[in-house]
């Protein structure tokens, strides 16, 4: 989950991301960045923080197993 910060440039991943299929997040001024980490050079996603949350809350709510 991104920092309080509003602008915190440091890429995040999920401890439990293991290898491959990953993506990596960070806070930046007013959006949340989201990137492949195998292609940190590629396109970014940019969506607002609200979007992203009920994009969290939706995947703890899914039955993913």
């Amino acid at each position: 989950m991104p920092s309080n910060n509003p602008i915190d440039n440091t890429w995040r991943k999920s401890s439990a991301s293991g290898v491959g299929n990953c993506v990596e997040i960070r806070a930046n001024s007013g959006t949340i960045d989201i990137r492949d980490s195998k292609n940190p050079g590629g396109n970014l996603l940019h969506v607002s923080p609200a979007v992203f949350q009920r994009w969290i809350d939706g995947l703890k709510s899914a039955d993913l197993h």
